[in-house]
């Protein structure tokens, strides 16, 4: 089910993806806080259709004001250990990686996931795309399902 909500216009295009962070400190006292701020905070949502007609409003934290758009909360793709893990099942982070460099990194410490959670796994996607895993763990990439409103 989708939620209309305003976003900063550079966002304001189908298919874009962002992890809402919550209230900034610019948004005390502003008129529109209540459509801007109608989202769960740490969640991965995806723009699905932007609202034609909808004026730009001013802003304090997005400079070039913000537009009203419907998203939806999407997936986040991850690397989870190997063992047990299948479409259905729950599985939880590995743990925080210092490698910065590894092309897993992202799939490793993925936006809009956190360590403590569990998350239910739609899809497994496959081999993660390093070659090896310097702290030696045997990852697979899965896909986490949306998180639900």
């Amino acid at each position: 089910m989708s939620t209309i909500t305003l976003v900063g216009t550079r966002l304001a295009e189908a298919g874009q993806e962002f992890v809402y962070q919550g209230e900034a400190g610019a948004c005390e006292g502003c008129p529109y806080r209540n459509q801007c701020l109608n989202l769960s905070e740490g969640v991965k949502y995806r723009v699905t259709d932007v609202r034609e007609g909808a004026q730009t409003l001013p802003c304090g934290v997005h400079d070039d004001g913000v537009s009203a758009v419907e998203v939806e909360p999407t997936s986040v793709r991850a690397n989870v250990p190997a063992r047990n893990a299948y479409a259905g099942s729950k599985a939880k982070l590995d743990g925080p990686c210092p490698h910065v460099d590894c092309p897993s990194h992202e799939f490793c410490e993925p936006a809009g996931a956190e360590f403590d959670e569990e998350y239910r796994i739609a899809e497994i996607v496959g081999d993660p795309p390093h070659d090896y895993c310097s702290l030696d763990r045997d990852l697979t990439t899965v896909e986490f399902a949306p998180e639900k409103e």
